[in-house]
């Protein structure tokens, strides 16, 4: 643990040192609704770091009681979007697609509920999103989505598709940990396996907030960040990627 937490040191320490030249490769950080009780923590981290991010929206409920997508998130939505952010839709819903049906439908379920989705349903599902992220910012979404769970279908994949949506999901190395209990996975040990394991063009993935984890990941970001610049790593945008 001394060792673990030494590089928590380490990395902060490195924020301030000298910018690399060139990059050895690049990572995309991407950003999932969730409670969004980080939601802060971590714009003020990306400004700090300066480090565009892609934000992957559902209409979620918050710890403020209320949803992601209300208008009294608007404000941070809006700052996002003139930082230059990418953003993708999660889903209206974060219903979880569970198995495909016959003449192109899918079983979609949110709280043990269950419906089924024709195409034009999956793709009301993701421009939903769209909709009201445009009211409440001006832009709309940049052509990317993310099954909720990362679970994906078949005939979901081809609706998305068929209403341009592209499906974006995360590296296992960039699984960085936050739906994983804090008692087995604290934040040391899951910033260094980090700062280990990421290799270029790896898609990395953590939430606005979990509710589940007692210590939230958020804090680490800021060393991860830092310390994956000293290791010659850039970040870019999923909009910035290559199909």
């Amino acid at each position: 643990m001394r060792r673990a937490s030494s590089l928590l040191l380490a990395a902060a320490i490195a924020a301030s040192g000298p910018a690399h030249a060139a990059c050895t490769g690049t990572l995309y950080l991407t950003l999932d609704t969730s409670n969004m009780s980080q939601a802060e923590n971590i714009a003020r981290i990306l400004a700090r770091q300066d480090v565009k991010a892609t934000f992957f929206v559902a209409n979620e409920r918050t710890v403020r009681g209320d949803y992601s997508l209300d208008p009294s998130w608007g404000p941070y939505w809006r700052a996002r979007a003139a930082e230059g952010h990418a953003f993708g839709t999660h889903t209206w819903d974060h219903g979880y697609f569970r198995g495909d049906l016959p003449d192109g439908k899918v079983r979609y379920v949110r709280g043990g509920r269950a419906r089924e989705l024709d195409p034009q349903g999956v793709c009301e599902e993701l421009r939903r999103v769209e909709t009201r992220f445009r009211e409440l910012t001006g832009r709309g979404l940049d052509p990317i989505w993310r099954a909720p769970g990362g679970r994906t279908t078949p005939n979901a994949l081809a609706a998305a598709r068929s209403c341009g949506y592209r499906h974006v999901h995360w590296s296992p190395a960039g699984f960085l940990g936050d739906e994983l209990p804090s008692d087995k996975y604290p934040n040391e040990v899951l910033l260094a396996r980090a700062l280990q394991n990421l290799r270029d063009g790896d898609i990395m993935v953590m939430h606005l907030g979990i509710q589940s984890r007692k210590d939230p990941l958020a804090p680490i970001l800021d060393p991860l960040l830092a310390g994956l610049k000293q290791r010659g790593f850039c970040f870019a945008t999923l909009a910035e990627a290559k199909s």
